[in-house]
């Protein structure tokens, strides 16, 4: 394989067993890195006075790793500013909670213009260059004005805004013509993907638009192709079949003292639609009493963002909320609603998943969510619990045998948790058998070696969701054994 470079907002070198979790994300992409002598280049997380271009060079465990730190005002800018108070929610249907300044937009800018300025001696002719997200959506185009003929390949981790939505953003037309410049573009499912050749055939109709995906304008040609990314199945399912979490497992059941857990597990976000998750909830208390002391919802929510005021706001939304229904029905012998603002590993969280007879993973927008992935590989095939899932998550392209639910709706909702809560045992491990056989066919070595390929353009062809329901390989990337936690570039 060509040596490959990898670049994302964030760095995430391999780390030692039992120190962290390790995304599946990021074990993928350290195990092709190891595979290829490449490098992960990106930002450090670290701020200082000047920005100076400096890289800082690590090796961990065969890996090397080049990191920049960037100026206060750069992160204020670039990452608080425009990546996440006007992109994030954007690209996620918030547009009431986007902010368009012109300042963010500078910032992005030129912190993109530095990270392809920095990397320029990183780079070797015959490199694979591989972009992760929107933070990083015009550095192809800084590269190729700095002379870069490599290949270069952009995946987008998030949804892809409706045409509406995307022209509200000021200089929209840029920000796309910026794609332009890489050779592929992969976005998590059919439905972004169609989303941008939406816009590019109402923004630019000069664009010559071919039924492989490949768009061909002002002398550039990108391919523009679906591919999911998936989980590290089998490291999965064994940490879920390990000691570890076999005791998470039995503390759970332990603590529900014979009531049935409905689980929910999320970082705190606007676009996660926990509030309409505990409406929900709620619904199903109101409307079917007979539920009452018989079930119990856990829903965890790590902290995110917590500088940006949107955040601040969603968690005392959810604060007040889960008191209003827990003062609501609670008895001195139950409590309806556990929610937690604290991570937990990997494991515990496999037993965890694999304690409850429903995952409820509804989002009001997601570009994949693997939350829904992990939930399915954690289950026991002999009594398995059932996975609700947001129709509009990425993921529901993929799990089609989950029960596919409209977020916005608490009697959609509801009805969801009462079906859930009453499915008989043949059905559910019919439905649980074939939705872990897409999530370990699509994993992601899966993902890695069919992005790849294609950037390396083989000629091979890039097979679609619809199409690749006939088992795939995993091309010689090496299954590794590491944590797992839903990956982030964040």
């Amino acid at each position: 394989m060509t040596r490959l470079l990898v670049v994302s907002n964030r760095v995430s070198p391999p780390v030692g067993e039992g120190k962290a979790n390790q995304g599946g994300l990021a074990v993928a992409l350290n195990s092709a890195l190891r595979e290829t002598n490449g490098i992960w280049f990106g930002w450090s997380g670290n701020e200082i006075d000047q920005f100076s271009g400096q890289i800082n060079f690590s090796r961990n465990d065969g890996v090397t790793t080049a990191t920049v730190d960037l100026e206060a005002q750069d992160v204020e800018e670039y990452y608080n500013g425009f990546a996440n108070r006007t992109l994030w929610p954007l690209f996620h249907d918030r547009i009431d909670l986007a902010e368009f300044e012109r300042g963010f937009a500078g910032g992005y800018e030129r912190v993109n213009a530095r990270f392809a300025e920095t990397m320029l001696p990183l780079i070797a002719p015959d490199d694979l260059i591989w972009v992760h997200d929107y933070h990083l959506i015009p550095l192809g185009s800084e590269l190729r004005q700095r002379g870069v003929g490599n290949r270069i390949g952009f995946f987008l981790h998030t949804p892809w805004p409706v045409l509406r939505l995307l022209l509200s953003l000021p200089h929209h037309r840029q920000l796309v013509e910026a794609l332009f410049d890489y050779d592929l573009l992969g976005f998590q499912c059919n439905a972004w993907r169609d989303g941008f050749l939406e816009y590019v055939r109402d923004q630019f109709p000069d664009a010559e638009m071919q039924d492989d995906g490949t768009i061909r304008i002002g002398g550039r040609s990108v391919r523009v192709i679906a591919c999911p990314i998936g989980i590290d199945a089998q490291d999965f399912m064994e940490s879920a079949a390990s000691p570890e979490a076999e005791t998470a497992r039995q503390e759970m059941i332990k603590s529900l003292d014979g009531k049935c857990l409905i689980i929910g597990v999320d970082r705190l976000d606007y676009s996660k639609g926990l509030e309409h998750r505990f409406h929900g909830y709620e619904r199903l208390l109101t409307d079917q009493p007979h539920y009452q002391e018989k079930v119990s919802l856990l829903q965890i929510a790590p902290p995110s963002r917590a500088d940006v005021a949107s955040y601040q706001d969603i968690r005392k939304g959810l604060d007040a909320l889960s008191g209003h229904i827990n003062g609501e029905f609670a008895t001195v012998h139950w409590v309806p609603l556990r929610y937690v603002n604290r991570g937990y590993d990997r494991t515990s969280l496999a037993g965890m998943f694999r304690a409850s007879r429903v995952g409820l993973v509804t989002p009001l927008r997601d570009g994949m969510n693997l939350v829904a992935k992990e939930y399915v590989a954690a289950q026991d095939p002999d009594d398995p619990g059932v996975l609700i899932l947001s129709k509009f998550a990425g993921a529901a392209e993929q799990l089609k045998q989950a029960l596919l639910v409209n977020p916005y709706s608490p009697e959609e909702l509801s009805d969801a948790l009462a079906q859930a809560l009453d499915m008989g045992l043949e059905e559910r491990r019919a439905r649980h058998a074939a939705l872990l056989e897409s999530v370990q066919r699509e994993d992601v070595h899966w993902w890695l070696r069919t992005f790849l390929d294609a950037l390396e353009d083989h000629g091979a062809e890039v097979i679609s969701l619809d199409q690749s329901r006939g088992g795939g390989n995993h091309g010689g990337i090496p299954q590794i054994h590491q944590s797992l936690a839903a990956p982030s570039f964040a």
